[in-house]
Order: C-alpha cells, then structure tokens, then sequence
C-alpha cells in the first residue's frame, strides 16, 4: 500500500504521542493512541527510528519486519518499544523529548531471496531501495533501507552488516542454508523535534 504524505504525518505524530505518553505516564491506555489512527489497520511491519537532534545520532529502532498485524497498533508498539526496550541504549527520558526525532518506516511484505549462490544474491540487492532481513536456526536480524545509505555501504558490506547483526560472521550471507529476504519501505521522518514531517526519498 502507498502511503500519501498526509499519512506518514499521521504516523509519526502518533509514534511521537504513544513515546510522550509513556514516559509521562507509563501505564497509558495504548488504545488512545491506537484509535486515533484506526484507519490504518491494514497489516504491515513497521520500524520506529529515534534519533537525537541535531547530532542524529541512533537513540533508539525497534519495530516488526512481518506484517503479523495491524499497522496501527503495531505503530504504537514499535514507538514505545524504541524509546524503552533497545538494549543498546537506557530509556528515554522526559527531559530528552524536546532532542530527539521520529522516524517511521512502513514496511512492504518481505520477498525471499531464493538465489543460492553468493554472486546471485548480489545481483538481486539494490542499495537505496532494499532493506535486508536474514535468518538462521534462532537467529535474525534486520537492516532497513535507508540505513546502507547513511552508512555508504556497498552491496558486499550491506550484506555483511546484516550478517553481524544478527550475530552471524559477515560472509554467513554466502551460505545457501541462510534465509535472506529483502523488503521496500515508505521512510517518514521529523526535519527537527516535533517539526515538519517529510517523506525520504528511497531507490
């Protein structure tokens, strides 16, 4: 599903109030939040990005690669997950909401990358556009689209960045055993804390 800028504006403001709510009060009623934008029930994965302002600097990405249920609570649970549950860094705090900025990837369907041979793979990667996801036995990891930019990674090393996050040697991708997927997504994000909402523009 396309998504219109009006929607991703949507989106990220209400992944900013279920993080606010939260923190000011941590047993809130997520359904507040939920049924504000209930018309984006439709299943999708969503990733919830926060990043400190201006250094944007990673606080904080959690999220659900598969569309396992709907956008709209999904939404809510990936935004207060990324702001209180990424092991990397300690909670946010009411005192940083005014220093961070939101950003919300809308995840297309993940698409098996059934080649099996690691030259094969390659070809069917393109930096900008895909995100990568990767299993094997209990371990996974996920990597978003926009990420291999930020990074100027190539190809090889996108692939390889994978691999390690899912704590895997970063030539794992090369084994015909690893399940490899690739997914599109639609990237929202605030321009500065609480501002404007633009959409990144991807592939």
């Amino acid at each position: 599903m396309k998504y219109s800028l009006e929607d991703g504006k949507e989106l990220v403001r209400a992944a900013r109030s279920a993080i606010e709510l939260h923190i000011k009060s941590p047993g809130f009623d997520r359904r507040i939040v939920e049924k504000h934008i209930s018309r984006f029930g439709t299943p999708s994965g969503v990733f919830v990005t926060i990043e400190h302002y201006p250094t944007m600097t990673l606080r904080g990405c959690i999220g659900f690669p598969n569309p396992a249920g709907p956008l709209n609570r999904r939404l809510v649970e990936a935004a207060i997950a990324a702001s209180s549950e990424d092991a990397r860094f300690a909670p946010v705090s009411h005192l940083e909401l005014d220093e961070i900025v939101i950003e919300v990837s809308v995840l297309a369907d993940p698409e098996a990358i059934s080649q099996r041979t690691g030259r094969d793979r390659l070809r069917e990667i393109k930096v900008g556009r895909d995100g990568l996801m990767i299993r094997y036995g209990f371990r996974s990891g996920v990597l978003l689209p926009e990420v291999p930019i930020q990074e100027g990674w190539s190809r090889e090393e996108f692939l390889q960045n994978v691999c390690m996050k899912a704590e895997l040697s970063p030539d794992a991708w090369k084994r015909p055993e690893i399940e490899l997927y690739k997914f599109t997504a639609q990237v929202f994000r605030e321009r500065e804390p609480s501002g404007i909402v633009e959409e990144l523009k991807l592939g």
